[in-house]
């Protein structure tokens, strides 16, 4: 089965909102880290524009409010029989940067049999002869261990009836048990870990499975407002048969107490659908002496799909 094209954001998520997806850390760009103040405004006594106030820096309690508000109207919605959205608003006005960076204009599709170079678009694609077991081992891709909590995450990539979805390349990109990116562009006070650079892929196996071994990754702040913290998380990509069939997603951790200050995962108004977004300890899953286990599965589309960054 391919996964439906993706709809692109205009921009890509980094330490201003969110570090960048992509499998390599070190290509991807970063937002700026607040909006910018508006234009030049006239300096008392006509002498000529001064500088333009900053706008105030919202605090928490400004995006915990805005937050409550917009769940509360996606419950009014809801028990008035609105259909449920598919993913996450694109303008969700608490996470500040995503208002600055998705599109308003129509997206233009590209016409293949008009441009012969447009078939660069849908290849290549992926088989098990592209990847090695140290792709999906984040902990033994250099010469040393990783510092931090090790961790396997496994589930299964599934349609809307249940069925697998095989042979499908699956991308993971995650800071470090710090909570910092191998990103030239992150530059906050946590350490860098050379044992760790964070990116991992495998392909699905005829069960639809993955599976990953890596660190838990660190809370980190960002700028979206006063003391920001994002919860720990990975960001996933799921390929369908094509570079253009890209869905994005995150996976949380359970009981993580910053789940309620966060506007990215708060942009998420349904509260089954935000569970979905947060694995599932499976000690079953945990390997002795080795690492801790958890579960989480993928559900691609139908009324129980899991919130994807991207609009199909």
């Amino acid at each position: 089965m391919a996964l439906p094209p993706p709809t692109p954001l205009g921009g890509t998520p980094d330490r201003a909102a969110d570090p960048a997806p992509a499998p390599d850390p070190a290509a991807a760009p970063v937002a700026a880290p607040r909006p910018a103040p508006g234009g030049p405004v006239p300096a008392p006594g006509g002498s000529g524009p001064a500088p333009a106030a900053t706008p105030p820096f919202p605090s928490q309690a400004d995006i915990s409010r805005e937050i409550a508000a917009l769940h509360a109207a996606g419950e009014r919605d809801r028990a008035a029989g609105v259909p449920a959205p598919e993913h996450p608003a694109r303008d969700f006005a608490p996470y500040r940067s995503s208002a600055l960076r998705h599109p308003h204009r129509p997206l233009v599709e590209i016409d293949h049999r008009a441009d012969p170079e447009a078939v660069e678009l849908s290849g290549p694609a992926f088989g098990v002869t592209d990847l090695t077991d140290l792709d999906a081992d984040l902990t033994r891709q250099h010469a040393g261990e990783p510092l931090g909590e090790r961790i396997t995450v496994t589930g299964r990539i599934l349609d809307r009836t249940g069925r697998p979805v095989r042979g499908q390349l699956v991308e993971i990109w995650q800071a470090n048990a710090s909570g910092r990116y191998a990103h030239r562009r992150d530059q906050h006070p946590a350490p860098l870990d050379p044992h760790f650079t964070g990116v991992g892929r495998c392909l699905t196996d005829d069960e639809g499975r993955y599976g990953f071994t890596t660190v838990k990754p660190g809370a980190y702040p960002w700028r979206n407002h006063h003391n920001a913290w994002r919860p720990a998380h990975i960001h996933f990509s799921l390929f369908g048969s094509a570079f253009t069939q890209r869905l994005i997603t995150q996976m949380y951790f359970p009981g993580d107490p910053l789940f309620p200050y966060d506007p990215i995962l708060g942009s998420v108004t349904d509260p089954a659908a935000r569970a979905r977004l947060v694995a599932a300890y499976d000690h079953e899953l945990s390997r002795p002496e080795w690492s801790l286990g958890y579960r989480w599965d993928i559900v691609l589309d139908g009324p129980s799909a899991t919130w994807i960054e991207e609009g199909r």
